[in-house]
Order: structure tokens, then sequence, then C-alpha cells
């Protein structure tokens, strides 16, 4: 229930927006190399390209539980030294840098296919795990310090360095192999130039995310309640004591409006990185055989591909911090209308150049998707207790999109001959849906 007595949250210097959100950029390093590179190591591994959904279904499984739980326990948690939400940071760091050392080389081991097969699922289920509880803080911390007015601004700025990383981590690939590194491997091993992305997004993931602890000092209980009008450790035990089924039915209507739209959008990204590194080789370089040259080359160009929409996603965020927060529903509905144009251009274009006009589009969707839910979910929760329990349950319109995407391919897939391209229009249509859906939303502005 939102409670009314509390005072404004102050202005925030810009150095401490930024640092709020700092480690965010090797955090988004992380999930990037996972989403780019995922469908390729699987493929390379040995995996049936019919069953690759398979594969992407553990990791949305994995936040769905997860990011609640962190919310839920952080909510509870206080360190002088470290805050409320920092300490989950640091541990979720520290196991992904080490996953992000072992996931490359789940075909190094002399496993046979079906067993590195399951030993790169369980790693991904891992990698994915601590990248979720290093990065909900990162959404909670914002919420708790950042007021109404300064909020699109600050993440705003968690999508220009989420993007940024991105542009680095999907683009080593492409600069290790013109610099001379390996791009091809033996039958069911992942290339030089796949490996050693991981390894360099690992030791950034690592400085960054400590930058952000060390710099960062939460507010403590009594200056939470003060601005917020709640404690998060408040003695009261009937709110103390409420379990998520019942946060859920006392969720403001936009909470619930947010995530409709999110279900459609999350959808559609989950077929682009299942499918496009397949759709770029097929298509471009007419090429099948995940051994081959010509696919190791396509799965390059994702990359680079992929890097485009980061740019063009941050670039499109610091457009999305002018437009005054009465407008939020316009630049969303524009954001993924653009989107959804971009994945189905990349239908019919085939050139390899040609398909840079559908990746600019297509991050001006992603800019949209990673500022317009967190900044109309947060300003519907303020004076409500568990924040970061509510955030954490939020997380399941990410997560469980993705899920379904992934079991529904099972059906999709063949359906459509089994071409990667007709995959990714249906992602278009997908976003085109998630567009039309935002006029549904409630928001509090």
């Amino acid at each position: 229930m939102e409670n009314k007595n509390k005072t404004t949250l102050p202005n925030l210097p810009l150095s401490t927006i930024w640092m709020l959100s700092f480690g965010f950029l090797g955090v988004q390093m992380a999930f990037s190399l996972q989403s780019s590179q995922m469908g390729r190591i699987f493929q390379t591994l040995g995996a049936d390209p019919t069953k690759l959904g398979f594969f992407f279904i553990l990791p949305p499984l994995a936040g769905m539980v997860v990011q609640p739980i962190v919310g839920y326990l952080s909510d509870r948690t206080w360190s002088k030294r470290f805050g409320r939400r920092m300490p989950y940071l640091l541990v979720g760091a520290l196991v992904s840098v080490i996953v992000m050392f072992l996931l490359p080389n789940s075909g190094s081991f002399g496993f046979k296919t079906s067993t590195a097969l399951w030993f790169g699922a369980i790693a991904i289920l891992f990698m994915d795990l601590s990248s979720n509880v290093a990065m909900q803080p990162f959404k909670m911390v914002v919420g708790d310090m950042v007021n109404e007015k300064q909020k699109s601004y600050a993440y705003s700025i968690q999508s220009f360095l989420s993007n940024t990383g991105s542009v680095l981590a999907t683009i080593f690939p492409y600069l290790l192999t013109a610099i001379g590194v390996a791009n091809t491997a033996a039958a069911g091993q992942v290339p030089d130039s796949v490996r050693i992305s991981f390894y360099v997004g690992a030791v950034i993931l690592v400085i960054f995310s400590l930058i952000s602890v060390f710099s960062v000092h939460e507010y403590d209980d009594d200056t939470y309640k003060k601005y917020h009008g709640v404690a998060l450790n408040e003695d009261n035990a009937n709110e103390k004591n409420k379990s998520m089924l019942q946060l859920l039915k006392e969720a403001p209507k936009t909470f619930w409006s947010v995530t409709l739209t999110q279900f459609f959008c999350w959808m559609a990204f989950q077929y682009l990185w299942t499918y496009g590194a397949g759709s770029v080789a097929a298509t471009v370089y007419h090429a099948a055989d995940p051994t081959s040259s010509g696919y190791q080359a396509g799965a390059n160009w994702f990359g680079i591909l992929s890097a485009v929409y980061a740019v063009a996603a941050v670039i499109w965020s610091l457009v999305l911090s002018k437009i005054p927060a009465g407008k939020n529903k316009l630049g969303y509905t524009l954001s993924l209308f653009l989107g959804a144009i971009g994945f189905i251009s990349f239908f019919f274009i085939h050139s390899q150049f040609g398909l840079l006009f559908s990746f600019i589009l297509i991050g001006i969707s992603w800019a949209g998707m990673m500022a317009y839910p967190f900044i109309m979910v947060t300003n519907a929760l303020d004076g409500y207790s568990h924040m970061g329990t509510y955030l954490g349950l939020f997380n399941g319109s990410i997560c469980l999109p993705q899920i379904v995407a992934s079991v529904a391919s099972f059906a999709i897939f063949p359906a459509v001959g089994s071409k990667f391209p007709a995959m990714i229009l249906i992602s278009g249509i997908l976003m085109l849906i998630g567009s039309l859906s935002v006029s549904l939303i409630k928001e509090k502005i």
C-alpha cells in the first residue's frame, strides 16, 4: 500500500548518478557475450538447430527465480560499509567471472558432444544466475535513491552504459579475428576469437563492478524512510511477512500493464539472440555448417550488427533522456514501432551492409526497452514497501517471455520450415504488437 508520509528525494549530483550505474557496463558485457555468442557456441559444440531453444530456456528460468530472491533479501540487508544492494553485486560479479572463463572452454575438456553440450548448458545457467544477481542491484538502487525528476536521466545513463558494454562485447570476436586470432577451430571446439572475448569481458566486469561497489553510499534505513515514507527493514509484521503472491496482488496497475508490453518485446529479442547468427550466415554467407569459415564469418558479422544496435541504442537513449516525463508513452511506442520495422526488414534484406539499417532500428527499440519499463514501474512503486522484491518480481516480465519463446520455438521453428530468417520475421510481428500495447499502460506521473 502506498504511503504518502515522505519527503521528496533530493537531486543527486550527476557524478553520483553515473556511479550508481557504472558497473552496469561490465555486467552488460557478460550478458551481451552470452546473448550474441550462445547460438554460435552451442551450434559449434554440435547442437541440433531444431533444439537450440532448449539452451535458451535455462538463463531466463534462472533469472525468474533468482531476481525476486535477491530483491527480497536485499530489502532486508544492511551493511554499513557496503550498503543494501551492493553486496549482491559483488558476489554476482565474482561468480560471473569464474563462469566466463569456463563457458567458452566447454568443448576443450575432452568431453563427448552430449557431455560438452550439458556442461555448456550448466555453465550458461550459472552465468545467468550470477549476472542476474549482479545486475538487479543497479535497478534497485536507482529506485532507492533517485527522484522522479532525475529518474529518466538515471535509467538513460544505465541504458547508455549498458549499450556501451554491449558494443565492446559484440565487436571483440570481429576485432580479434582482424588482428589474426583464429576464428575457426576443430569440430566441437569454440574458436579462440570467442574464448578470448569472454576472458576480456570477465576482467572488465570485475573492474567496473568494484568501481561501483566502492563509490556508492546507499541510504540507511532511517534516510530511506524519510524519502519513501516506509522503511525496508520496518518492524511491521504484517508488511514484513507478506508473501510474494500477496505482493503481486497488491502491485499497482502500471506493474501489470508494462508487463504485457514486455512480454511481446522480450519474445522478439529472444528469437533474435537464438537465430540471429544463423540467419546472417544463411542469408549473407549462404552457410549452414557451424564448422565452416562462412558460418563463423556470419557469426562474427552478427556480432558487429549487435554492436550496431547497441550504438544506436546509446544514441537513442540520449534522445530519450530529453523527452519530458509526461511523454513517456509516446517515446516508448515510437521506439518499439521503429524496432518492429527493423526486425521485419531483416527478413527481406540479404545484403551484409544493408542489414546495418535493420539493426539501427532494432537498437532504437532496445533503448526504449531498457529505459521506459523501469521508469514507469519505479515511479508507480514509490511509497510502497518491498521495492527490491517488487523489482525482482518485475524481472519475471523479462524472463517469462523468453521461456515461452524458447518452448514455443520447438513448434514454431519446424512450422516455418526450419528457416532461421523466418524466426526474425516473427520477432518483428511480436515487436509490432508490443508497440500497440503501450497504449494500455496505466502510468503514474
